[in-house]
């Protein structure tokens, strides 16, 4: 397997069927065995050819793990594979009602940040939040697992907002419990 790591995609590289439902212990597995297998402290005394390569697999090896890992980043490598890509930067829904929702949940959260006891709302937002991202995926992955690409590809721009989303309540809190501190 060493000698087709850098060939491999993603899911060849960690054995695993490519599907947007993954198990990530097993991922996490597969990644201690490969980078068992090909880090650069396996090579101190190779030539310098064995510790370039060494250097490529294991970089390839962490790309992988951190793609999987991430729902978006999987979603959007999935579409990869089957030719179509998506620039997350540029791209964004176009879906008014979704979008209204959006600018809902930054005043509630805008909102949250200045009450006296703001931690019962960001909780509420970050279940909605959680909720909302869990039916973004399985909506994806139905659309994927059906050939529609256009729209799992849409699913993918509105799980990239609830992400975003996510991280904004999970600042607020950090700056709100460092205030408290």
């Amino acid at each position: 397997m060493e000698n087709d790591i850098l060939s491999s995609n993603f899911f060849e590289l960690f054995d695993v069927p490519v599907s947007y439902e993954i198990d990530l212990d097993l991922i996490q597995q597969r990644y201690r065995e490969l980078q068992r297998a090909v880090h650069p402290d396996k090579f101190v005394n190779a030539t310098a050819q064995e510790k370039r390569l060494s250097m490529q697999q294991t970089s390839w090896i962490n790309e992988a793990l951190n793609t999987l890992k991430q729902p978006v980043e999987r979603a959007s490598y999935l579409l990869k594979l089957k030719g179509v890509d998506i620039n997350l930067e540029s791209e964004t829904t176009m879906d008014a009602g979704f979008l209204m929702e959006q600018i809902e949940m930054r005043e509630a959260l805008s909102e949250a940040g200045s009450k006296d006891n703001p931690f019962d709302e960001l909780d509420r937002i970050n279940n909605d939040i959680k909720h909302k991202t869990n039916t973004m995926a399985d909506c994806f992955s139905r659309a994927y697992a059906e050939g529609q690409l256009d729209d799992a590809k849409e699913w993918i721009r509105k799980m990239q907002f609830m992400q975003k989303a996510k991280k904004e309540v999970d600042e607020l809190l950090a700056s709100i419990e460092d205030k408290l501190l």
